[in-house]
């Protein structure tokens, strides 16, 4: 147990990310809860040779050993039964059977092997292997890799196998299995653990101490990729004799000093195990004297600087990954994940300058994010690089819906960038596909899909979107499943060979349903047909006969509803009459008295009308044409023997029917005459009077056709009472119903820049106003609404003026009084702590005498700001005082006084409070302002008076201005004649305060006087001058001494901040003539202009001649040449660059620079420096013109020499 607990603080040591290893030595992680298939690892001993256990193709590779008991070891690998009972079950994923963790020895044998299921997939799924995190193994299928795949048609399972033969130790490691359908994603993780071949005489220690594990599972219990159990000591005990006798002489522990060469040199994946075989069981000792010996290494030979520990670069940007070298000559590998890196376009840049070697990694994206190595020659230096992701926003949000239960839900967004990672949230909880498949999560491009395949009550709620950068947030709505009949099926009459038409509407146009002949199902043939289009089902029964008379019903699928209506068969029977019969209409309903017959707009309307009479009658359709004038009725143009004498009704003129083709047509036949309007419209509307004559007599009937239709669309909905979460909506009936009464009215909403519309009530509202709750304050809507008759629902009215529901914000606070005087009561306070999205209009202030209830506005409409005087007020009167916050929603709740303020001054002592910065002198340059500030207290309001030196101020320049708080003193622009002592004095009746300022305004000095000479000796002269006339308001700081020499008038300095007005100026130069001068300073500065001797003064040879020593001239001179030679340079455009040589030469080299041949000294953006041979070319703001190559040449006497270099201009990406 302490072994296990040793090998989990190694483990929990090994590097600092121990998820990314090296591609091909190290082994990724596995979770532990896979359970083991492996190849088996031989016990010493006499053993069979591994051989493939028989059984399926998806079993592993297994050999057996026996105890000396003769019981068989549970060691061996057992691969689990074809039918897939030994895998654990898997009910969300694809798998049947997952891939298992293996063992093998080196040289052997072993399958992985996954079975899925295929009897709910259309066609084979995708299946990838990869090991470690990107290696795909389809890429290395050969000798000792291969995959294959097969499918059982009696299970419906897919098998797909991985075999390696000749295993090697390089092998060992994590693995990946995925598979993917369409719609459908899983992957599996399993290991591979290699060990090493052991002859018949080695003995490994560790699988003396391994302890089988539970039957049958083969899991692993440690977290070690060496340990395959837990360790069984009592075992050892047991063998004791037998490890005697079968120790080899090469596993006894070396000298002490070997073990610690090894652990030096091996990885800190090794060191468990060369503890184990070297006896060490201080674990922890040993890991803190190896880290004490890696501390006192030698210092790299290959690298001077070596790479970072980690680097970090946000995505689409680059990154230069830069090593030292002691050999500039040395050769450089660059790794990635352990595979070397190869030039390909302008992703990866290698750049060499002198001992630097660089790596640019161009357009950084989450593939780079990886470790990285540079190798030269044994030697490596690691690092790692992390790409961070920059936030992903949100492009288009998420819409409301409204769906009903069983209906399936889709929610869309758009994110900023492609497969982003997201969150999906319901009411705060996080969605996850574990939920029994109820939500389904699907990417495509930068769009997010959530998806509800059938929506029920426990559904509905806020649903949102939550990325790196944001989050998008919409409302589900789910009602109960109702349907609205908007137009039933009639009854019917109908006659011989005629055309029987039943026809219903119903709210939903995806509602499918059965037609019912006497409650049986009619099946649909030639003569009966059956159309469903959109939310209208028809019934269509061609020549009708006897036998069609029945009751027919539709019945929805899914609804308790039924409608039903009956066809009546009408059989005409015309009794035999003798010749010369009068001509006769067979109606039910015959005579003057109107018939009125009901059509749907849009419908086919037919009269059919029997007829009889001997001879053939002639029958005539007419119209009524209402007038708009009342006329006496005349007679009638179709009758023109009967008088209709006069009359005070309307008078109705008659259309002329005739025309046998088109919309509206007469037919007419031997019993018979028909009259058809196909599409029936408003204006097909009226009375018409049908007559039938022959020479016998005459019959005349009048039929009246009301043609009823869908509303007319409302008006535009007005909107009111707008509140955080809600409003009212009110509209105004249509202006024709149709023909038939409105029945209710539905509303639906939508956000403005959305398309969806979606609706809020299933239930038809009887009134002209609604209130619309759970809308998300900040958001613009807008609403519409629709008219419903019997006949159908009216298309919808224009959509109403957007709104924005708000709320009002909440109360003000901290609200108190700041001053009260005997008319005037001043307030302030601070901003409601919620404003909301209506933002913030402003404040009203309101106050009311104590004890009374009515309050009284103190200031008409708003202020903007969070104070307020409130002005005459009676004098004593108590009172209190409340502020509310406005917006576009009304107003907030409001914030009152604790108190009543009793309105009365309060006597205060005046008392000036001066900053302590002008309680002394005040100095100000001449033309600078001055702004003189000094606050102070009173009540009543002090009367303030200034003065200086004891007399009133007077002038324009000076100019005094007084608040209730403070008093200011300002001056424009200072001359010296505002410096002197002002004074401030406060007045209240009979008490005052008083302050005294002192303000210096001080200028230049002018210079010094009567300078002059007044001995010179040697190489030495004595100079004396008197102080300036005037010190510029303030004390003489020192004196600034300059000498020039008559040949080259150059100034000088001789002394700086000279306090004396006498000075000796020595290291003169015998024989030169020179001039001197002197500025005086203060703290405003030196002296315009300065006090110059008239007349040179010069210094004088004196009577000994020296005669210098002969010295042998030597000759220094040398050619010009380049110590460091200019270097190719690679800069980005808009920095500035800086290109670098040294030259030695004698006489000093004169220097030139040159780009492409033409020569940089006129050039204002090159700047060329030489400081000390090192010469420096710097361009400022690099643009890609400036790219090219430069020469630096410089010339002497003895010669010339030039160097030249490439400058690289990249513009960033």
């Amino acid at each position: 147990m302490h072994t296990l607990q040793y090998a989990t603080s190694l483990q929990r040591l090994r590097g600092t990310r121990g998820k990314r290893r090296a591609l091909c030595l190290e082994a990724a992680p596995r979770p532990p809860t896979l359970s083991l298939l492996e190849k088996a690892e031989p016990v010493p001993g006499p053993a069979p040779a591994p051989t493939e256990a028989p059984g399926g193709s998806g079993e592993a590779l297994a050999s057996t050993t026996e105890e000396e008991g003769g019981s068989p070891s549970p060691k061996g690998s057992s691969s689990a039964a074809p039918d897939g009972s030994g895998a654990s079950d898997d009910p969300i994923g694809l798998f049947v059977m997952r891939p298992q963790d293996g063992e093998v020895t080196a040289g052997g044998s072993i399958t992985f092997s996954a079975r899925v299921a295929g009897a709910s997939l259309l066609k084979p799924p995708t299946v990838k292997w990869f090991k470690g995190k990107w290696v795909d193994l389809s890429s290395k299928v050969g000798q000792h890799l291969q995959l294959h795949n097969s499918y059982d048609r009696t299970s419906k399972v897919y098998l797909f196998e991985l075999h390696i033969t000749d295993a090697q130790t390089t092998f060992a490691g994590g693995y990946r299995c995925e598979v993917s359908t369409k719609d459908k994603f899983d992957s599996c993780n399993f290991s591979l653990t290699v060990h090493e071949a052991v002859g018949p005489g080695d003995l490994d220690l560790r699988s003396a101490f391994r302890r089988t594990s539970l039957a049958g599972s083969g899991r692993r219990i440690s977290d070690s990729h060496e340990d395959a159990g837990t360790l069984d000591f009592s075992s050892l005990l047991k063998k004791r004799d037998s490890f005697r006798n079968l120790r080899d002489p090469r596993l006894e522990a070396p000298a002490e000093e070997d073990v610690w060469e090894i652990l030096r040199q091996a990885s800190p994946s090794e060191y468990e195990r060369i503890a184990f075989q070297h006896g060490i069981t201080d674990l922890r000792g040993m890991l803190k004297r190896l880290k004490g010996m890696k501390r006192d290494e030698k210092k790299s030979t290959a690298f001077q600087k070596k790479l970072e520990p980690a680097y970090q670069v946000s995505k689409g940007h680059k990154i230069r990954l830069t090593v030292e070298l002691a050999d500039p000559d040395a050769e450089v590998k660059w790794l990635k994940n352990g595979q070397e890196i190869q030039m390909s376009g302008s992703k990866y840049i290698f750049e060499s300058v002198g001992a630097k070697r660089t790596l640019t990694i161009s357009q950084c994206s989450l593939a780079d994010d990886a470790a990285y190595q540079c190798v030269v020659g044994g030697e490596k230096c690691s690092t790692e690089l992390f790409v961070k992701e920059p936030p992903v926003l949100i492009t288009r949000p998420l819409e409301d819906q409204l769906v009903m239960v069983g209906q399936r839900v889709e929610f869309e967004c758009e994110v900023s960038e492609e497969g982003a990672q997201v969150k999906w949230l319901k009411d705060g909880v996080e969605l996850t596909r574990e939920e029994t498949f109820k939500y389904r999560f699907k990417k495509d491009g930068q769009r997010h899909h959530l998806i509800i395949n059938e929506a029920t009550l426990e559904d509905a709620g806020h649903y949102a979107l939550r990325t790196s950068g944001g989050q998008a947030l919409a409302e589900l709505i789910v009602q109960e499943k109702k349907l609205e009949v908007y137009q039933s099926i009639a009854d019917l009459t109908v006659g011989a060979k005629d055309q029987a038409v039943f026809k219903c509407e119903v709210s939903d146009e995806n509602v499918r349903g059965v037609w019912l002949k006497n409650g049986k199902e009619l099946v649909p043939d030639s003569r009966v047909k059956v159309s469903h289009i959109g939310r209208v089902h028809k019934l269509t029964i061609d020549d009708v006969t006897p036998a069609d008379e029945a009751d027919y019903s539709f019945v929805p699928e899914g609804f308790a509803c039924n409608l039903s209506a009956k066809l009546h068969f009408m059989e005409v029977k015309i009794d035999f009459v003798p010749r010369q019969e009068p001509p006769k209409i067979h109606l039910d309903c015959p005579g003057r008295k109107p018939d009125t017959i009901v059509v749907v707009a849009g419908n086919k309307l037919r009269l059919d009308v029997p007829i009889s009479g001997d001879p053939a009658p002639t029958v005539i359709w007419q119209k009524t044409l209402t007038q708009k004038n009342k006329v006496p009725a005349g007679p009638s143009l179709d009758a023109p023997g009967e008088d209709a004498g006069d009359s005070d009704e309307w008078v109705f003129d008659k259309k002329l029917l005739c025309e046998t083709e088109g919309r509206v047509r007469v037919e007419t036949t031997k019993d018979r005459s028909i009259f058809t309007v196909e599409g029936a419209e408003k204006e097909d509307e009226g009375v018409y009077v049908v007559t039938v004559k022959n020479p016998v007599g005459e019959d005349q009937v009048n039929l009246t056709v009301k043609v009823i239709d869908v509303p007319d669309p409302p008006a535009a909905p007005k909107i009111s009472n707008v509140g955080e979460d809600s409003c009212t909506v009110q509209w105004e009936p249509p202006a024709y119903d149709g023909g038939q009464p409105v029945l209710g009215y539905i509303l639906e909403r939508k956000k403005k820049k959305s398309f969806r519309w979606m609706r809020l009530n299933f239930d038809l509202l009887r009134e002209l106003s609604h209130e619309a709750r759970r809308m998300i304050e900040g958001v613009v809507y807008e609403m519409r609404v629709y008219a419903v008759n019997a006949i159908g629902m009216s298309r919808p009215s224009p959509a109403s003026q957007p709104f924005m529901p708000i709320g009002p914000p909440s109360e003000p606070t901290h609200l108190a009084v700041e001053d009260v005087s005997d008319t005037t009561v001043s307030l302030k306070w601070r901003p409601p702590e919620r404003v909301g999205a209506g933002g913030l209009d402003g404040y009203s202030v309101e106050y009311c005498r104590e004890g009374c209830s009515e309050w009284a506005a103190a200031l008409e409409g708003l202020t903007e700001r969070t104070s307020l005087l409130v002005k005459d007020l009676p004098t004593g009167a108590r009172l209190l005082f409340r502020v509310r916050a406005h917006n576009m929603a009304g107003p907030g709740a409001p914030i009152a006084t604790k108190e009543p303020v009793t309105v009365q001054e309060i006597l205060q002592r005046p008392r000036l409070q001066v900053p302590r910065h002008l309680r002394q002198t005040i100095q100000r340059k001449v033309g600078e302002p001055v702004n003189l500030l000094i606050p102070f207290q009173g009540k009543p309001r002090p009367q303030v008076t200034w003065t200086k030196e004891g007399q009133p101020l007077a002038g324009e320049e000076v100019s005094i201005r007084n608040s209730p708080t403070d008093t200011i003193l300002f001056i424009r622009a200072a001359r010296r004649a505002h410096s002197g002592t002002y004074e401030v004095m406060l007045r209240i009746e009979n008490m005052e305060d008083k302050a005294t300022l002192v303000l210096q305004v001080v200028d230049k000095p002018s210079p010094p006087q009567d300078i002059r000479v007044t001995e010179a000796w040697g190489f030495n002269a004595v100079l004396e001058w008197k102080p300036p006339q005037d010190d510029g308001n303030t004390e003489i700081l020192g004196y600034t001494v300059q000498k020039a020499d008559k040949k080259t008038m150059e100034w000088f300095t001789v002394l700086e901040h000279y306090r004396r007005t006498h000075c000796v100026v020595s290291e003169l130069i015998v024989g030169n003539g020179y001039y001197f001068r002197v500025f005086s300073h203060n703290t405003v500065g030196p002296s315009d202009n300065a006090a110059t001797t008239k007349e040179p003064v010069f210094i004088p040879r004196p009577g000994i001649t020296y005669e210098p020593p002969n010295y042998k001239a030597l000759d220094f001179s040398e050619a010009p040449s380049f110590t460091r030679p200019l270097v190719n340079r690679s800069v980005i455009a808009g920095y500035n660059a800086t290109l670098c040589c040294a030259v030695r030469g004698s006489p000093k080299p004169k220097v030139s620079w040159f780009k492409n041949g033409l020569d940089l000294g006129e050039d204002a953006r090159f700047r060329m420096f030489s400081k000390q041979g090192v010469l420096t070319l710097e361009i400022r703001k690099t643009c890609p013109f400036d790219g090219g190559v430069y020469v630096c040449r410089a010339t002497n006497l003895q010669g010339e020499a030039q160097c030249e270099c490439r400058l690289e201009v990249r513009v960033p990406q």
